[in-house]
C-alpha cells in the first residue's frame, strides 16, 4: 500500500470541488493507495515541463496531479478541471 501526502494547495483546491466531486476524489484516492496504476484511475505520466509528474482521472474533465516521493510515497499537489490543471 502506498502512503499519500497532500499539499496545502491540493487541500484548498479539493475543498472547492462539489460534494459529488469530493466523494469521487475520496474513492479514487483509495484506489491510488492500493495501486497508483490501477486501470480505473487512468494514470498517465506527463511530459514537457511536467516530467516526473503523473495525473489520474477523477471524472471525465477533472484530474489530480501527483509525484512519487519514494516508491511507496505519493504527494498529491493539484486537483481541478483538466483545462486549468496543466497551467
Amino acid at each position: 500500500m502506498v502512503r499519500v501526502y497532500y499539499s496545502d494547495h491540493f487541500e484548498k483546491q479539493a475543498k472547492k470541488l462539489t460534494e459529488k466531486q469530493q466523494v469521487k476524489l475520496a474513492m479514487t484516492i483509495v484506489l491510488l493507495k492500493e495501486n497508483p496504476f490501477n486501470s480505473r484511475l487512468k494514470t498517465k505520466p506527463l511530459a514537457g515541463k511536467f516530467i516526473g509528474i503523473y495525473s489520474f482521472r477523477i471524472e471525465r474533465n477533472f484530474r489530480a496531479l501527483f509525484k512519487f516521493l519514494s516508491p511507496n510515497e505519493i504527494l498529491l499537489f493539484k486537483v481541478g478541471d483538466r483545462k486549468d490543471i496543466y497551467r
